[in-house]
């Protein structure tokens, strides 16, 4: 999922001081915290407020978006307000707030979050944590299912430094598990230390050089498709 904050609510008032009719998009999708229709609500309210300190009226409507990544889903949701409305301000993820923007082209869509990581929820210990860089490459099978990229600070690949004391990283003070440490741990408890010592090269970045693109479909040409046919 990502994991998100919201903004400062006088920088989301900044955004959109200029307009006097706005619509507020909730993300039913994987943004954590939630931000769906009640906390659509909630924004609307405190902009409102934000408005009329300054002496200005602030229309605003709150609605929500299945997913606001897919082009479809935000497409049939949003488009009928276009009209009404004089921009957008969204709750989603960074990707949510690109497709608004795509499928909503006729108006500005702005973020009311950052987007911090693409993490899990740990509800035991009450926090959100990163457990994954989506770096194209993963390794995660010959690490005991903790990557070392998004776990260690230094993105080392075969080992902890020196810097570890305790089991944990220096890197934050540290709080912090040292990922190599834990993926020791692991590996010894599943008895495959093996992996342990495989040679890990460099990270490769073409895999994650931006923008990533990967198509949904295979296109044929006609000699495939007949050949596709054929068997």
């Amino acid at each position: 999922m990502i994991i998100t904050q919201q903004k400062d609510i006088n920088e989301i008032y900044d955004m959109i001081k200029q307009y006097s009719k706005i619509l507020i998009a909730g993300c039913d999708g994987c943004c954590q915290p939630p931000r769906s229709i009640n906390e659509a609500k909630v924004l609307g309210q405190l902009l409102e407020l934000k408005a009329k300190t300054e002496g200005k009226k602030l229309i605003w409507k709150a609605t929500t978006v299945l997913r606001q990544c897919d082009d479809r889903i935000a497409a049939t949701t949003i488009r009928p307000f276009i009209g009404e409305y004089e921009a957008i301000v969204s709750l989603a993820c960074g990707l949510g707030v690109v497709m608004m923007n795509k499928v909503a082209s006729e108006i500005l869509t702005f973020p009311a979050q950052n987007s911090m990581f693409g993490g899990v929820q740990n509800n035991g210990e009450n926090n959100f944590i990163e457990y994954c860089e989506e770096c194209g490459d993963c390794i995660i099978g010959e690490t005991g299912g903790i990557c070392p990229r998004a776990s260690c600070a230094k993105h080392l690949m075969n080992g902890p430094c020196g810097g570890t004391v305790d089991g944990k990283c220096e890197v934050g003070g540290y709080t912090i598990p040292c990922a190599w440490i834990e993926i020791y741990k692991r590996l010894k408890a599943v008895g495959r230390l093996d992996l342990f010592n495989v040679y890990r090269p460099a990270r490769d970045y073409r895999t994650s050089t931006s923008p990533g693109y990967i198509k949904i479909f295979k296109e044929y040409t006609n000699e495939e498709e007949t050949k596709e046919e054929a068997k």
